[in-house]
């Protein structure tokens, strides 16, 4: 952190009045808010990955010299370890459209209009970005090529088919994957493909979306960043949804250069499919190999997706990966995760609590002697920080650090199989009362959040109803 500091006195000639740590992302950087002593402030970012800071350093400029949305770039050491970017401040497009995701995809039009604001940037990316990028400049492998589709293919097939108990002819299931593969590759022209385009990689500043995290593009075809933002599982956007903002895309690209979204929309299925194949490999690494509970609650909403598109006979031409996705679509494992328990067969009522362990336990008033007392004071605490001291775990700035920072995630994993075998073996003994309590210092951030996270997962998952109480917030809430 002092070189960083270092790097910020050769920049602007004075010492940072203050050095605050933010939350890290998935990857090995570090970030760093610098506040100087009129208040204004920049972001300073250590990477260990020279690769990649040189990606996104070169892609900066080259994107500013452009006129696109990103941070600007103040500063950069010699060896490109550290540099100095712009302050966006602290509200992703994620943490704007978390109401609407958590209403089951039903957006407003406020939500809908930032979704489709920051689509209608996406082709000046893809092709205003392309023009005079040396791709030589990014991280190898340049080019979207039969190797590194098949590389993401074989990914799905060893990290999540093969998890299942599904027999299938390896040689035949090759074959139509080679194929597809030189299917998406062929006649493809290739633009800027910001390979990780989603909307925690989108910053809101003063209303405006601002485009970070795109150091592993490539070149590529266009359909593959639309692909993965709007069929992104969790995000539950909606089919009129998607084709609204489809249409804003291809409305834009249009306008850019006429007669260069030819066959889009005819090929936009198969770059989805290849999409979903995709995440399913992640998912499946990431959630049934290292147990990652968020990833496997996204495998039923991906295999959802992938349903629709099998209806659609997308894959009709691949007539073993056809049959073998199908099949794949139809494991009771994954479809009964899906279903609920019908409300009107169970008596429960889960009592959800956040509290502050400073102003004593929650009373258990059902005469059932309580349950699960969860102490968040292990994980990092947005209250440490002076940005955070006023809001609460509700709040999406809040909500931001805890996620990217990540503690919290794998701390609500293990609160959420606990609770999970809880809940299922009380209503299969048709009890009628569990309570369920997090606590933190002051009861206003980590607790908040995880006892938000913790009512909205049960009462999605089994149905029942969920009465959740904020109890230093003064907020209550009944799920039914």
């Amino acid at each position: 952190m002092q070189q960083l500091i270092q790097l910020y006195k050769q920049y602007s000639g004075k010492t940072p009045a203050s050095c605050e740590p933010l939350a890290q992302a998935g990857s090995n950087r570090k970030y760093f808010r610098l506040t100087a002593d009129d208040g204004t402030t920049c972001i300073g970012v250590i990477g260990t990955s020279q690769r990649e800071n040189h990606s996104f350093l070169y892609l900066s400029r080259h994107f500013k010299e452009k006129n696109l949305p990103v941070p600007e770039i103040y500063a950069v050491s010699e060896d490109e370890s550290r540099y100095l970017q712009e302050d966006l401040g602290n509200t992703s497009l994620f943490s704007a459209l978390r109401r609407g995701r958590e209403a089951n995809g039903d957006y407003n039009q406020e939500e809908i209009e930032l979704i489709k604001r920051t689509i209608k940037i996406l082709p000046h990316f893809q092709i205003e970005g392309n023009e005079g990028l040396d791709y030589t400049q990014l991280i190898a492998p340049t080019h979207f090529n039969i190797e590194s589709v098949m590389f993401d293919l074989n990914y799905f097939k060893y990290c999540f088919l093969k998890t299942t108990d599904i027999d299938f002819d390896e040689v035949l299931l090759q074959r139509d994957l080679e194929q597809f593969a030189a299917d998406l590759c062929t006649n493809t022209p290739h633009f800027f493909l910001y390979r990780d385009f989603q909307a925690r990689n989108v910053m809101l500043k003063e209303g405006k979306p601002y485009f970070i995290d795109f150091q592993g593009g490539k070149a590529g075809p266009l359909q593959y960043d639309i692909s993965s933002f709007l069929w992104q599982a969790s995000a539950k956007y909606g089919a009129e949804l998607r084709q609204d903002a489809i249409k804003t895309y291809l409305e834009e690209l249009q306008h850019i250069s006429s007669g260069i979204a030819k066959d889009y929309t005819k090929r936009l299925p198969h770059f989805v499919l290849f999409r979903q194949l995709q995440v399913l490999g992640a998912y499946g690494l990431r959630g049934l190999f290292e147990h990652k509970q968020h990833f496997l609650q996204s495998i039923p909403p991906a295999l959802k997706n992938l349903r629709l598109l099998l209806d659609n006979n997308v894959t009709k031409k691949y007539k073993f990966l056809n049959k073998i996705l199908r099949r794949l679509t139809e494991l009771p494992a994954y479809n009964k995760a899906n279903e609920r328990v019908k409300v009107s067969k169970n008596k429960l009522i889960v009592s959800v609590w956040s509290f502050s362990y400073k102003k004593g336990l929650p009373a258990d008033e059902s005469g059932n002697g309580g349950g699960y007392y969860f102490d968040c004071r292990s994980t990092h605490n947005p209250g440490r920080y002076e940005r955070y001291k006023q809001l609460t775990g509700l709040d999406a700035p809040v909500i931001q650090f805890l996620e990217e920072d990540g503690e919290i995630l794998p701390f609500l994993e293990h609160a959420y199989a606990l609770v999970d075998f809880h809940v299922n073996r009380y209503i299969e003994r048709d009890f009628t009362h569990l309570m369920v309590c997090f606590g933190c210092t002051g009861g206003q951030h980590r607790s908040v959040y995880s006892a938000q996270h913790v009512a909205e997962h049960i009462h999605n998952k089994f149905g029942v109803e969920v009465r959740l109480c904020h109890r230093e917030q003064g907020i209550t809430q009944i799920l039914k």
